[in-house]
């Protein structure tokens, strides 16, 4: 089990940063859209959708609406750019779901009555975090892109090492000091001394960045606004982690998918992104 999940590690991250250092926007779009349809598709177990066939067509339909929406542009950076013009929407949509959503984790088991049963509503869900991810990715990779194409690549960077870091964060701080549970009702092994722990390391790597970078990741933006915008994307991320968590509880389910051997499926691994990216998206570019 460890060495499955060890390869299948190793192979998640070769392709990960091929797509992030290889594929033009174009291509970096399409492969967007690939992970939001697998991630539809695992959704539809949470809408308790059981027929293959159906969740299949779901999963089908999401993804043809993106696909071709992308095929629509007439070149390779626009298509990088394809929800660029309801970005703001979108963005503000995905701050009002998670704050919706952490109502729900808060008020779990009782909050099942407004959505456990209701499988538009669900599917709902699906599109106000997969969609909004894939937006907000596409804004941080792209930006100021034609002038300097890593710029974004280093941005959208530090968002994932800035929630993956404070994961590790959280877990060591969990396992060392863990003593008061953060939501039991939805995930038993998460403390508040962890979140705490997490916390804490955001802060300390987003210091560590705005040294070595400079001016890169802030531009015009002030340093202090920046790092309490770094602390706040990873607790989303946590609830982002623990709103799916709540939705496979309710469907009981342990991992959304098999896709990836010894890691469970596609939200397993991206659960926290899909929170923190539009987050730290909608205020860098927005508010700050």
């Amino acid at each position: 089990m460890l060495k499955e999940r060890v390869l299948s590690a190793i192979v998640l991250i070769a392709l990960v940063l091929c797509a992030l250092f290889l594929f033009n926007p174009f291509y970096f779009a399409l492969a967007l859209g690939l992970v939001a349809t697998l991630g539809v598709w695992e959704w539809t177990q949470f809408a308790r959708f059981k027929q293959p066939l159906v969740r299949l067509c779901i999963a089908a339909f999401l993804g043809a609406f993106i696909f071709l929406w992308l095929f629509t542009e007439g070149d390779y950076l626009n298509a990088g750019r394809v929800f660029a013009h309801y970005l703001p929407l979108l963005l503000m949509n995905s701050v009002g779901w998670w704050m919706l959503a952490l109502l729900f984790v808060i008020t779990y088991p009782t909050s099942t009555k407004y959505w456990g049963k209701n499988k538009p509503l669900q599917l709902l869900f699906a599109f106000s975090t997969l969609i909004p991810f894939i937006a907000a990715v596409l804004r941080l990779r792209l930006d100021n892109y034609t002038q300097d194409p890593y710029h974004g690549l280093f941005l959208l960077l530090y968002v994932f090492v800035l929630v993956w870091a404070a994961d590790s964060g959280a877990y060591f701080a969990g396992r060392a000091l863990g003593k008061h549970k953060l939501a039991p009702k939805v995930s038993p092994g998460k403390t508040w001394e962890g979140v705490v722990g997490g916390l804490f390391t955001a802060a300390i790597l987003a210091c560590v960045f705005i040294y070595f970078s400079d001016e890169m990741l802030l531009g015009n933006r002030g340093i202090i606004g920046f790092v309490i915008l770094s602390v706040a994307t990873v607790a989303i991320s946590i609830l982002g982690d623990l709103t799916e968590s709540m939705f496979k509880r309710e469907a009981g389910i342990k991992d959304s998918s098999q896709l990836i051997p010894g890691h469970g499926g596609v939200l397993d691994r991206i659960d926290s992104l899909t929170a923190a990216v539009p987050f730290f998206a909608y205020f860098y570019f927005f508010v700050l």
